[in-house]
């Protein structure tokens, strides 16, 4: 009985060599059972961050104001205890001046008519107007500029509409005219390119 069992295993056992003898090129590397696999599984720790919200906090300063006896166009205007503008068509510097015996109201440009020349004008005739402390208004002679700043550029444009009122004088302009008053006596003149009024 032995020999029989004997005799099954070697058969056994030679069938699979010539089994495995038998197989192609792919086929000549000696087949290995799978041997099962061991996994192992281990927990990932979980972690969690909160961020608090950023809170943004707003300081508004405090308007700023002028005093209340300076306005913007105080500024805009003055220079040297004088006031100088432009017309808003720019054909005439204007200023309401501070002289050392009087203060006036004037603008220089070109209008017509001009009134004739009087003999004691020895130098530029017709060329501005204005109104002082005294008397109506009237042509001037002068020998050069008298109612502008001076500054490197245009004196400030005085919008139409809007009043000067400095020294006890009123300027006033138009889109085309402008007129200065003196307060106190309402002598004054209005002029532009082609026309012209003293009072």
């Amino acid at each position: 009985m032995v020999r029989v069992r004997v005799g099954f295993v070697l058969l056994g056992v030679g069938s699979a060599l010539v089994l495995a003898g038998c197989g192609g090129e792919a086929d000549s590397a000696p087949t290995v059972a799978a041997q099962p696999s061991s996994t192992t599984t281990t927990a990932t720790p979980t972690t969690t961050t909160t961020v608090a919200p950023v809170v943004t906090t707003t300081t508004e300063a405090p308007p700023t104001t002028l005093p209340p006896t300076t306005t913007l166009t105080d500024v805009q205007f003055e220079r040297n205890e004088s006031y100088y503008f432009t017309t808003p068509d720019g054909n005439f510097q204007c200023g309401i001046i501070k002289l050392p015996t009087r203060i006036e109201a004037g603008c220089e440009g070109t209008t017509t008519p001009v009134p004739p020349r009087p003999e004691s004008c020895m130098v530029n005739w017709g060329n501005g107007i204005r109104v002082t402390d005294e008397g109506e208004g009237a042509f001037m002679c002068s020998g050069g500029e008298v109612y502008t700043s001076g500054g490197p550029d245009a004196d400030p444009v005085l919008a139409a509409g809007q009043p000067l009122s400095k020294l006890g004088f009123t300027c006033t302009t138009t889109a085309t005219d402008v007129s200065c008053v003196n307060d106190q006596t309402t002598h004054g003149f209005t002029v532009a390119a082609d026309s012209n009024e003293v009072y």
